[in-house]
């Protein structure tokens, strides 16, 4: 019996998230942990589940199933959070524009800068000494 799901991917710095969207019963996993257990800072899941509020979905007939890898917290969270609009994006197509303005589907490009010769950090130099 093969389930019928839509995909998405979502990257932040050196985080990767496939997320899975299926209709379901309310399930969402992460890593094979639900996703309070995952993602245990305050206002993490909140931020997470803001493109399904978007999007005019209920969570509870959804099963979202994500595998997430690399980075920190942070990367992940947003990973997450992306990888889930472009799946809802494909499951719905006419909700593109309620995410669209949400900002859900744009990729946030920064990342850390590299380090450069000469200087102490990416863009600290040493202590300039006239004498």
């Amino acid at each position: 019996m093969s389930v019928q799901y839509f995909e998405g991917v979502g990257r932040r710095k050196e985080s990767t998230a496939r997320v899975r969207i299926a209709s379901g019963t309310g399930q969402f996993v992460v890593n094979e942990k639900t996703v309070e257990d995952y993602f245990t800072r305050i206002g993490d899941v909140d931020m997470i589940l803001l493109p399904i509020k978007t999007a005019g979905e209920e969570r509870t007939q959804l099963d979202i199933t994500v595998v997430v890898k690399g980075g920190g917290v942070t990367g992940q969270t947003t990973a997450v959070q992306l990888g889930l609009a472009r799946a809802l994006q494909i499951m719905k197509p006419d909700v593109h524009a309620a995410l669209r303005k949400g900002g859900f589907l744009t990729r946030d490009p920064r990342a850390k800068e590299r380090k450069k010769p000469g200087l102490k950090r990416a863009r600290k130099a040493p202590t300039y000494t006239k004498r």
